[in-house]
């Protein structure tokens, strides 16, 4: 593991490492090997990425990040490099925490700890806090420490994906203004019960003024995901939103790009990485038929699984059934499916009573956003029973053997195989969505940085820098914009878009370079 000295702050929970820091970084591997793979992949990366190769053309000179202090929290992949590296370039400072335990690739996290000008002995690139196979312990730990820069202060902004930057200001903040200690054995879960541990130890180390002194200079937030989205939204709702924020899910060359060609070409990537099964002619069922569940459903039919779909719309129902898959309900098939995939976004999809009941060898994954989807806390409960033994295959890949069903071999107990522990498949078991896509996703979001550091006042105002002024918002991207990160994408596929003339672009009621669509209208 490569760190920086530590400091002499006392260690949090059981990771050995000072719960406030002065470490420049802490990867996994820093040794010259691994910084030139990570270097060499990154280099080929962004000839994938056009949208992020014509930002720093169109802005690399004007800085329009100058000033920004940007704490992010997504994904540490060779992409997110590459993201990382253009904030850098547009003028910002940047900070960087992976927002999934299983999803760092850390000959990324490598290159960008050194730098493009810096050496292994010099490091001269981000501060980067990640690595591969974190503890739940560890992740946290290090979501704070890239909170914090070294001169004490925090961020002006952040680029979170999941919103689990966002979640430890909030409460943070909240628990000190209303006075109350954390208190872990109060927590609905094992994660939450560690995210209260660092508060409480936070505020046993610094007192209860900590993150008062850091949530009033953070200007707004711009976040990657469905989740954390919908956290956004519920606080603006409820109207305990700290600071603007710009909902970079929801633009269309995000949320298509990523959410469903992404995941096209991820899903099957990752369960052929991790099982080296046929994936021909199984039974497979996409719990979910949104955006990913429909990108999963194209992965899987592309390789002529034969696909069902569980959904509580009856509108994404319907479109199910217009593409000639069948809806069902997960209880009535359950004991049927060859591999089944959640992407709902929601909690407990697949149970373990379900899993009790799946065929032998059956492979269970997840690639909607959090771990909660299937239930892996309620394995880990019957396994403190001995009712079922974890063992592990490789890294992210667990068979789970049941020891008092009888539908496995010779009348004993099946098994399951688990992928990621319940965590994002595609990044776990794999390398994430393509270079291209991600293309689309990150302009995105670096769009939305400049966005926020020029005018976030104009979405509302930081409730704690100015408790009288406007409620802050959460917004998506402009048509123009969303078209914009398009365009910058055609050339990569040869396209060539037709012009319309001025009579025709009169006749429909739209400028004659767009935008083209309204608001309202669904892709």
């Amino acid at each position: 593991m490569s760190v920086a000295p530590l400091s002499s702050s006392p260690a949090f929970l059981n990771t050995g490492l000072p719960l406030f820091s002065d470490l420049a970084y802490k990867v996994r591997d820093l040794s010259a090997d691994t910084v030139r793979f990570g270097r060499k992949e990154l280099d080929l990366a962004l000839v994938e990425m056009p949208g992020l190769a014509s930002l720093r053309e169109e802005f690399g000179a004007s800085k329009p990040l100058s000033g920004a202090k940007i704490m992010g929290s997504l994904h540490m992949t060779i992409q997110t490099a590459a993201l990382i590296e253009t904030l850098v370039e547009l003028g910002a400072d940047v900070r960087w925490v992976s927002c999934n335990i299983f999803s760092t690739q850390d000959h990324a996290a490598a290159a960008t700890v050194v730098g493009p000008k810096g050496t292994v002995e010099a490091p001269a690139g981000v501060p980067v806090y990640a690595w591969k196979g974190e503890t739940l312990e560890e992740y946290w730990w290090c979501t704070l420490q890239a909170l914090i820069w070294p001169d004490g202060s925090g961020p002006n902004l952040i680029l979170d994906d999941g919103g689990d930057a966002t979640l430890l200001v909030h409460l943070g903040y909240e628990l000190e203004r209303d006075g109350l200690m954390p208190d872990p054995s109060k927590a609905g879960s094992h994660e939450e019960s560690i995210i209260l541990s660092l508060l409480r130890e936070i505020r046993q180390v610094r007192g209860d003024r900590f993150w008062h002194a850091m949530a009033p200079h953070i200007r707004g937030v711009s976040e990657e995901t469905t989740t954390g989205v919908h956290r956004l939204y519920e606080r603006q709702q409820k109207g305990t939103l700290l600071f603007p924020a710009i909902n970079v899910n929801d633009s269309v060359t995000k949320s298509k790009f990523d959410n469903v060609y992404g995941c096209r070409h991820s899903l099957v990537d990752a369960i052929m990485r991790a099982t080296d099964t046929l994936i021909s002619g199984k039974r497979a069922l996409i719990c979910g038929f949104g955006d990913v569940g429909k990108g999963s459903v194209d992965s899987l039919r592309g390789q002529y699984a034969r696909v069902a779909v569980t959904e509580i719309d009856p509108i994404c129902a319907l479109q199910a059934c217009m593409m000639g898959l069948d809806v069902v309900r997960l209880d009535d098939v359950v004991g049927n499916v060859d591999i089944f995939v959640t992407a709902t976004g929601n909690r407990d999809i697949i149970k373990a009573e379900h899993m009790l009941r799946m065929k032998h060898n059956a492979i269970v994954c997840n690639i909607g956003h959090f771990d909660n989807e299937i239930d892996i806390a309620g394995l880990d409960a019957l396994r403190a029973t001995g009712a079922v033994e974890k063992i592990e295959i490789k890294p992210q890949v667990h068979e789970w053997r049941f020891r008092d069903t009888t539908h496995g071999p010779k009348g004993g107990g099946h098994s399951i195989i688990i992928l990621a522990e319940g965590r994002l498949v595609n990044l776990g078991c794999a390398t994430g969505h393509p270079s291209l896509v991600m293309s689309a996703s990150f302009t995105n979001q670096t769009i939305a940085q400049i966005e926020l550091h020029k005018a976030a006042e104009s979405y509302g105002d930081n409730m704690l820098a100015r408790p009288s002024g406007t409620a802050p918002q959460v917004v998506t991207l402009p048509k123009h914009l969303d078209e914009k990160v398009a365009r910058l994408h055609l050339e990569k596929f040869g396209a060539e878009l037709t012009v319309l003339s001025k009579d025709q672009a009169d006749y429909i009621g739209v400028p004659v370079q767009g935008p083209f669509k309204a608001e309202h209208y669904r892709y």
